[in-house]
């Protein structure tokens, strides 16, 4: 779970953080909490790095170590 968290952070990953970032700043300022909701959404999917790209909606891991 640590490796997933901490490593292979890359745009498509940061850019997700910094939308969900602002999605829940502008939920809080205009009081429309489905901003929060979709905030959440990128949020998961920045953490988890989960999400469709270029190549499909999985995410390859490697089993070795």
């Amino acid at each position: 779970m640590k490796r997933l968290l901490l490593t292979n952070w890359h745009f498509m990953r940061f850019l997700r953080l910094g939308l969900a970032t602002f999605l829940f700043v502008q939920a809080c300022i205009t009081r429309e909490w489905m901003f929060g909701a979709f905030g959440l959404f990128f949020l998961f999917q920045a953490v988890f790095n989960l999400g469709c790209g270029p190549n499909g909606c999985s995410v390859n891991y490697d089993k070795k170590k």
